[in-house]
């Protein structure tokens, strides 16, 4: 571990401009990763399937879009660390937004997937160079700040999402998205790299070397927990938000479950509950305590989700919104990833980091779908097994987690 000091460090001012650009990159951001599960079954049916076929079909796009996010969050990261935190950051916006506009296009399910495909993976760099790019700017003790605001802008994109979804047809829908997308390439102009990553390319020092994360157990071992914590939010997120309405019949809930809305309820608590997850961190000068209280909370939601049944259609969406609060720990757990780690790799863990858990709906709605067949096509006994994995997974890794609320930054890995 090798510290770098630049001069300016102790002066530099808050940057605005950044937290602004990673804050509205991240809204689109959550608006086009999330606007398929919002539009899931009408575009589907659009192109003519329905039923299990629509179901089976979603999942199978749903998989197609998280392994471009597993592929693009490599590629991303790793370009992040050699070329900077600003190329990634835009070039992912643009490359999203136009697979976006073309997925207004298609006209079958192959053409779905192909442009889903792409848009995951221009969608996997932009959100880990934002918080790459802020975490490096801000002074150390109101990191947490800045991540906050991001939190709260990005996430109520899934908001606009729904309700631009409802009132407007789905083909418009991925052209306002890739629309809002294009627009913030305008706003690059001013915009300064990270101090930081400046600092080390005078230096000899490798960079974005991916594969140092596996050859030392420490590291590696570090790496691995932060995924692991995360991998609660997005079984939610993945599965249970994603198959609302099919839960919604298994449960007996009285009425039909708009997936929209269920994703909107969902996102609209998490607006509330990462913000207040980041002040909270802030107040305890803590990042690992407020994740853990979320965690047990998020564990009570998941609960409650697969097993109150007979409730109205209110009640459920309720129940989805206090999911969405339970697990607003997101960016609060994306912000301790990037302060595990040095500046010559930090890119690379902070945006494989959660592509790598949002990755991960591959094998949970994998081993998911497994358990439904074994409990006789019960999704929520399926719900619960590998709900409960995840969150054992969570608990440990959180454990075995240290703190990092104010450390230094300015230093690399060996």
């Amino acid at each position: 571990m090798r510290n770098f000091h630049h001069p300016s460090v102790a002066k530099q001012a808050l940057p605005v401009a950044a937290i602004l650009v990673a804050s509205l990159g991240y809204f689109v951001d959550i608006y086009d990763l999330l606007l398929f599960s919002i539009i899931r079954l009408p575009s589907l049916h659009a192109l003519g399937l329905s039923g299990a076929k629509a179901t089976s079909t979603g999942i199978f796009l749903l998989n197609v879009q998280m392994a471009g996010l597993l592929s693009g969050g490599i590629f991303w990261g790793i370009l992040g660390d050699k070329k900077g935190r600003l190329n990634v950051l835009f070039g992912s916006i643009l490359l999203y937004s136009v697979a976006n506009i073309a997925n207004g296009l298609v006209t079958s399910v192959n053409g779905y997937a192909l442009f889903r495909l792409i848009a995951g993976f221009g969608l996997a760099g932009e959100l880990g160079a934002g918080v790459t790019l802020v975490v490096e700017l801000m002074p150390a003790a109101k990191r947490g700040y800045a991540t906050t605001m991001i939190a709260g802008v990005g996430i109520a994109g899934a908001v606009v999402a729904h309700f631009v979804a409802q009132y407007f047809d789905w083909r418009t829908a991925f052209f306002t998205g890739g629309g809002l997308g294009l627009c913030l390439l305008f706003l690059r102009i001013g915009l300064a790299e990270s101090h930081l990553y400046t600092s080390i390319n005078a230096g000899n020092v490798i960079k974005g070397n991916f594969f140092s994360l596996f050859t030392d157990r420490e590291r590696f071992r570090k790496y691995i927990c932060c995924i692991l914590i995360g991998l609660p939010l997005w079984f939610g997120v993945g599965i249970l938000i994603t198959l609302s309405p099919e839960f919604g019949r298994a449960l007996g809930t009285k009425g039909a479950i708009n997936a929209g809305a269920a994703v909107a309820c969902c996102y609209g608590g998490s607006v509330i509950g990462d913000i207040l997850s980041g002040l909270l961190s802030q107040y305890l000068r803590s990042r690992i305590k407020v994740v853990a209280i979320f965690l047990t909370l998020t564990a009570v939601s998941i609960g409650a989700y697969l097993s109150l049944t007979d409730l109205s259609v209110s009640q459920f969406y309720f129940l989805c919104g206090c999911f969405g609060f339970s697990a607003g720990y997101w960016v609060l757990f994306l912000t301790i990833a990037a302060e595990q780690f040095g500046t010559n790799i930090r890119s690379t863990v902070t945006t494989t980091v959660p592509n790598f858990v949002r990755g991960a709906v591959i094998p949970l709605s994998l081993l998911f779908q497994y358990l439904r067949v074994m409990f006789y096509g019960s999704l929520v006994s399926a719900g619960a097994v590998v709900g409960l994995l995840s969150l054992l997974l969570a608990f440990w890794a959180l454990y075995r987690t240290r703190e990092t609320f104010s450390v230094d930054l300015n230093y690399t890995e060996n």
